[in-house]
């Protein structure tokens, strides 16, 4: 039992994908908006570098968790066949397609049609990597994560924080960004957020094995996810009270923003990480 911690090399690894998938998708939308401004996009463009650095932080995490980075290769061994090899293939290609366009667009090489085409395909690559990486945990010996909750969790993260770390970027790179329409979306998805934890702890008292009750996998659990609902609130707050008011957000009120975000999705997944039992008499954790 406890908060799910000892697994922070996963913690960082599904929250950094997730919100880099979200920020490119953004990111990419402002990119495509830029077409008649060739110095909006070229410093955009230079912005987006923070996204593929993000992206190796949450790699490297996830070598981590394999106790040797040399094993790194062995978890390819069963795409098609394997949840896991499904997930670093798919999480693989999306970095390597989505970062070979962004250094081809950088060094100044990239076509237009080309660019738009070559960036659509990271995005829907970037979706593709979040559902691999979803279907990792759908474990029908694990209840308590073989559910759609894990997959709206996964999803819902996308919305919440790429979003804002685009918006950042975008403010970086001096690029006016209207952003409340993606502000929007990140209420809705931290509306439906709330929507998720109330139906999960229900859910919850009616799952046990032979010896755990999965309520009690958590013991703060309620007091966790209320930190957590917390500071999304307290995040998306950063960036929309400027919006209300007809100002542009500043940098460092993004940046916090994004800050208390993602310390609330890393809270939640390590609740998520915590809630980890199996059938019959074991459970893991």
């Amino acid at each position: 039992m406890g908060n799910g911690w000892h697994e922070w090399p996963l913690v960082l690894f599904t929250v950094i994908g997730q919100c880099v998938t979200g920020a490119l998708i953004v990111g990419g939308l402002g990119w495509m908006a830029c077409a008649d401004n060739s110095e909006n996009r070229a410093r955009l463009t230079r912005s987006l570098f923070f996204l593929w650095l993000l992206m190796g932080v949450g790699f490297i995490a996830s070598m981590m968790h394999l106790g040797s980075p040399l094993r790194a290769f062995n978890s390819l061994n069963r795409i098609g066949a394997s949840a896991l090899s499904n997930e670093i293939a798919a999480g693989s290609l999306f970095f390597a397609v989505g970062g070979l366009w962004w250094l081809v667009a950088v060094i100044g090489k990239m076509p237009e049609a080309l660019g738009r085409i070559w960036l659509v395909v990271s995005m829907a690559l970037g979706v593709v990597f979040v559902y691999a990486m979803s279907r990792v945990y759908q474990i029908d010996t694990v209840p308590t994560w073989h559910n759609g909750y894990t997959t709206a969790a996964f999803f819902l993260t996308v919305l919440l924080s790429g979003p804002l770390l685009a918006a950042l970027l975008l403010r970086l790179a001096r690029i006016p960004f209207n952003g409340g329409v993606f502000a929007f979306i990140s209420v809705l998805a931290l509306l439906a957020s709330v929507a998720v934890v109330i139906m999960q702890t229900a859910d919850l008292a009616t799952i046990s094995s032979s010896v755990q009750q999965a309520a009690a996998l958590v013991p703060d659990y309620a007091a966790l996810q209320v930190w957590r609902l917390a500071l999304l609130a307290a995040g998306l707050g950063c960036w929309i009270c400027p919006l209300l008011w007809h100002r542009e957000p500043q940098v460092f009120s993004l940046l916090a923003g994004l800050l208390l975000v993602l310390a609330g999705e890393l809270l939640g997944r390590g609740v998520f990480y915590g809630l980890h039992m199996t059938v019959g008499m074991a459970v893991g954790g």
